[in-house]
């Protein structure tokens, strides 16, 4: 334990201070990697979003003529984001509504001539005319026909009624063809407002007012900004150690924001990606500790991976980024630094951190490259 703390101790001192560079050309403050027995934990890195986004596409071709406003600006649920052209739209539905005031007028005519016809049947009206023709034709033809059986008065009677009856379905159909015109034509005006599903703000303009769109073009993104999350892609193996609403301590650390914040798993996905073989989980954040788009690392620990007793530790100010890999500086056997990718683990509270693989106990780091090392070691 002495020993442990002398070495620590050491440690912080030589973070404290720069390399120099002595008269020969070489470095001489080095860290020699000591061990840990801290925990295993596993850098994962994501993304910040939103708890809820919405991407608005169009639902029906058409002009924009209305855009609520501009990326940042907030809109309260129910409000009208986007809207498209609809004149044409109004139109067809005028002709439809004059469709179905034609089909309405025909079924009252259709129930009319059916009432006469039940009523007043046309074959056996009374003598039609004053002349000598027609009234010979209602007193000797029309009897004669009925006695010889070339006429059936009651089959007539029937068909007339049957023709009534038919004229007014066809007009109840024509009456449920332009309803049901109407109704879909109404369900086009709906489509073409884009309303907020929620309360939030516009992420993302695709369009401006006067663009023409397709079914299916995206136009706007909509995000609730109220509370913010971190999604990473995990390996299957830690995610098995991961419940929903556990807190993890001091586990993220941002761009952003300059210290290490609590998360709380917020959701597991149930399936792993099919080409990554990862699986997606989401972390709760502190409100007012990052920006949406930023990049984001979380510390999570390896309980379903092999026990490790001890893990090699070195000063977290030895650590360098290339773009989002962590980088390290070595003092290779020939004395010259050489630069060397690591697996980041754990931040210690003593200033240092652990590393999951890249450097071995015993490798000999540069705690503090400056610009002449880094220069140096491209040069290589």
């Amino acid at each position: 334990m002495r020993k442990l703390f002398i070495a620590t101790v050491a440690a912080a001192a030589v973070v404290s201070a720069a390399p120099t560079l002595a008269r020969d050309g070489e470095y001489r403050d080095v860290f020699i990697v000591e061990e840990s027995t801290e925990a295993p934990t596993v850098v994962v890195s994501g993304t910040v979003v939103p708890f809820k986004d919405v991407t608005l596409a169009a639902q029906l071709p058409g002009r924009v003529k209305f855009i609520a406003g501009v990326e940042g600006e907030a809109f309260d649920s129910g409000t009208t984001l986007i809207a498209l052209d609809e004149d044409e739209l109004l139109a067809n539905r005028s002709s439809a509504y004059a469709q179905l005031a034609a089909a309405d007028a025909e079924m009252r005519n259709a129930g009319v001539q059916y009432s006469r016809e039940l009523w007043s049947p046309q074959s056996s009206s009374g003598p039609g005319g004053m002349g000598i023709p027609n009234l010979f034709d209602q007193m000797f033809t029309r009897p004669a026909e009925g006695f010889l059986g070339q006429r059936d008065r009651g089959a007539e009677r029937s068909a007339d009624l049957y023709a009534s009856s038919t004229r007014m379905e066809q007009a109840r159909s024509a009456m449920l063809r332009a309803r049901s015109e109407i109704r879909a034509i109404d369900a086009k005006l709906r489509d073409a407002k884009s309303l907020a599903p929620f309360d939030g703000v516009i992420v993302e303009k695709y369009v401006e007012e006067g663009d023409t769109v397709q079914p299916g073009q995206p136009m706007l993104k909509f995000a609730d900004m109220t509370w913010l999350q971190i999604e990473v892609d995990v390996p299957a193996r830690l995610a098995q150690g991961l419940q929903p609403m556990s807190v993890l301590p001091d586990a993220a650390t941002f761009d952003d924001y300059p210290d290490p914040v609590a998360v709380r798993v917020a959701q597991v996905f149930p399936m792993a990606d099919m080409q990554s073989y990862t699986i997606k989980v989401k972390f709760d954040i502190p409100q007012g500790v990052s920006q949406p788009g930023m990049y984001a690392r979380v510390l999570i620990p390896d309980t379903a991976g092999p026990v490790k007793s001890q893990l090699p530790i070195i000063p977290s100010t030895a650590i360098r980024y290339r773009g989002s890999l962590p980088v390290v500086y070595i003092q290779n056997e020939n004395g010259e630094p050489e630069l060397r990718m690591i697996r980041q683990g754990k931040r210690l509270e003593n200033g240092m951190t652990m590393v999951l693989s890249g450097i071995a106990p015993g490798d000999r780091v540069y705690p503090n490259p400056g610009p002449d090392l880094m220069t140096r070691s491209r040069a290589q």
